[in-house]
């Protein structure tokens, strides 16, 4: 179906402009000639209704036509059909005598940009699926839309988008995250109330820490682990914020710290033992005799002496003529290594 434009036809031409208006709503500067709809595809003729335009390299405005051509931007489909426009620009020339571009073509507001081969509506649309669902996900679920596009592609729409503006927060978390475990460690910081990353610094340096946080004078809580050099860098770059340890260190030092007592007050726990408690849990339960407390109950010499009774049984078992397939079923062991399974 071919819907054109006629001078003298006045219902075609509120058929063009019913068209106009429903393929674009927010676009004042162009003119729909023709609609022709195919099976796949929905082909829309149109041009720009501007007098002229301003030169990108002065910001001079020109109404000296060079040449017209023809671009073909994908647009977001219709019904299930892609959408293409035929869509006719023209070259200026400017009027500057001193600026180095000689001619340059226009631009429409809201729909096109320089070397661009799809609308502007189509690109913030397959940004948005490319942030909510990444590059693989994204593409297959554009492909089932009917906007082709490669996974490579919706990162590079992804990547292009401005950096949000995100408001200074008021409580923040510091805390440290591996890019090569052991070996490069950098600075995440957190808005707490919202619980969304705010930004990551390169390294874990105090002078990192003290210039984001002096950035934002607005801080009020920081909320980090017990390394130095994040309490040195919250010091320097917020005195006025109250540092505070976040939840899993305190939890932490604190089952760290019950540990401790309990392996201290090992020895006054054996007078609550019932007597019906056999002799060999009662040594089980032993302290130990050395002059040094352990620092924790699960360091004691009951644990190393049953490994090396499991180490015994196996080497036992191998000179018997088992193979490590037949130990490691006996004893419940993989039979790759000589640890407990």
């Amino acid at each position: 179906m071919i819907v054109a434009v006629g001078l003298t036809v006045s219902p075609v031409r509120e058929v063009v402009l019913r068209l106009q208006e429903l393929l674009f709503p927010s676009i004042a500067d162009v003119a729909v000639l023709s609609v022709d709809v195919d099976v796949a595809i929905v082909s829309v003729d149109a041009h720009s209704t501007s007098r002229g335009a301003a030169c990108p390299q002065c910001g001079i405005w020109s109404a000296r036509v060079h040449s017209s051509y023809l671009r073909f931007p994908a647009d977001v489909p219709s019904g299930g059909r892609r959408v293409v426009l035929r869509l006719r620009v023209r070259r200026f020339r400017c009027l500057e005598r001193v600026c180095p571009r000689r001619t340059f073509v226009e631009q429409i507001p809201g729909l096109t940009r320089k070397h661009g081969q799809r609308t502007e509506r189509l690109r913030s649309t397959l940004a948005s699926v490319g942030l909510a669902l990444a590059g693989r996900a994204g593409a297959r679920l554009s492909a089932i839309l009917g906007m082709s596009i490669s996974r490579s592609t919706v990162l590079r729409l992804v990547n292009a988008l401005p950096e949000p503006d995100i408001p200074s927060p008021r409580v923040v978390g510091v805390d440290e995250y591996a890019t090569r475990k052991g070996h490069a460690y950098g600075t995440v910081l957190v808005d707490v109330e919202t619980r969304r990353p705010v930004d990551l610094l390169p390294d874990r340096e105090a002078s990192s820490v003290a210039g984001w946080l002096a950035a934002r004078p607005g801080i009020e809580v920081v909320c980090r682990d017990r390394a130095p050099f994040f309490a040195e860098g919250a010091r320097a770059g917020a005195p006025q914020a109250i540092q505070v340890a976040d939840r899993w260190h305190l939890w932490n030092n604190l089952g760290d710290a019950a540990e401790r007592a309990v392996a201290r007050h090992r020895q006054c726990l054996r007078v609550l033992l019932p007597e019906s408690v056999g002799k060999a849990e009662a040594e089980a339960h032993e302290p130990v005799l050395s002059g040094e407390t352990p620092a924790s109950p699960w360091k004691s010499d009951r644990f190393a002496n049953r490994i090396r009774a499991r180490h015994a049984t196996v080497h036992a078992m191998l000179e018997a003529g088992h193979s490590r397939r037949s130990i490691g079923r006996q004893l419940h062991m993989t039979h790759n290594r000589q640890e407990p399974g």
